[in-house]
Order: C-alpha cells, then sequence, then structure tokens
C-alpha cells in the first residue's frame, strides 16, 4: 500500500484548526481555520472533506491534556469528537495527540513569521496544528490508541 497524507486537528470550542502533510512527509502546512461551534456535527463532515481531499491515512487529534498529564472536562469534548470521526472514517487511523504548549510554540512562529493582532489570532489554531502535526513526525509517528 502506498504512503498517505496526514491531516492534524486542533479541536476548539469556537474555532479548529488543521495542517497537514503530503504522502512522503515532505512538506507540512497550515490549512484554512474552521470557524464554528467544536461540537458542530458537520464539523465532522469537514473533516471527512479535508481527509479525502487529501488522501489522509492518519487523522492526528490534539488531546488537551492538563500540565498534570490527566484528563479533564475539555479533553473529554476532545475526545467525542474523535470517537466520532473514528466512526465516520472506518479506513483512516484517528490518532490522539498530546497537544500541551502547542498553542504558545505556534505563537512563537507566528511572531517570527512576522504575523501580528488580528491576523495573527485568525491563524494561531490551523498554526497550532501544524506544530502538532511536525511533533507527531518527528517523534516518528507514534500511534497511540483513543483512551477509553
Amino acid at each position: 500500500m502506498s504512503a498517505r497524507a496526514v491531516l492534524a486537528v486542533d479541536h476548539g470550542t469556537k474555532r479548529t484548526g488543521f495542517a497537514s502533510t503530503d504522502p512522503l512527509r515532505i512538506a507540512t502546512r497550515p490549512l484554512e481555520v474552521w470557524q464554528g461551534a467544536g461540537d458542530d456535527p458537520r464539523l465532522v463532515e469537514h473533516v471527512a472533506r479535508l481527509a479525502a481531499e487529501r488522501d489522509a491515512g492518519v487523522v492526528l487529534v490534539g488531546l488537551p491534556y492538563n500540565m498534570d498529564g490527566t484528563l479533564g472536562p475539555r479533553a473529554q469534548d476532545v475526545l467525542r469528537f474523535a470517537r466520532a470521526l473514528a466512526a465516520r472514517l472506518p479506513d483512516v487511523a484517528v490518532v490522539p495527540r498530546d497537544e500541551r504548549l502547542s498553542t504558545k510554540e505556534a505563537e512563537a512562529l507566528l511572531r517570527e513569521a512576522g504575523h501580528h493582532g488580528d491576523a495573527r489570532k485568525a491563524r494561531r489554531d490551523s498554526w497550532s496544528a501544524l506544530v502538532l502535526l511536525r511533533d507527531w513526525l518527528d517523534a516518528g509517528e507514534p500511534r497511540e490508541a483513543l483512551p477509553e
């Protein structure tokens, strides 16, 4: 089977960011942000479309652990979303990934790239997904199961 792309998701309550890589893992890039509630059923369909357009074999979902390593209420929302994705995309691996500090790193990258104010805010979620994706690739693409 040939290599497939990866789609990363930074799930949010008001905005959800995305990033992707090509099947050969050469180029990573942020994608357009989804503007809308994180529990909107259309978000799952939006992700399914993005995954299909890119022939993604993996959808990486940022999981917001607490700083002490536990899963809080926000993480439970993201897990519900990830499980809905897994049900909607049976031929795609839905992989959770610790996203602690990805937003801070994304903010730093955006500052370095010269984005300020509203422009930075508009891009932050997808750049957080980009940080998540790059960290996962650098870690050797570990395939964790969704926590119960």
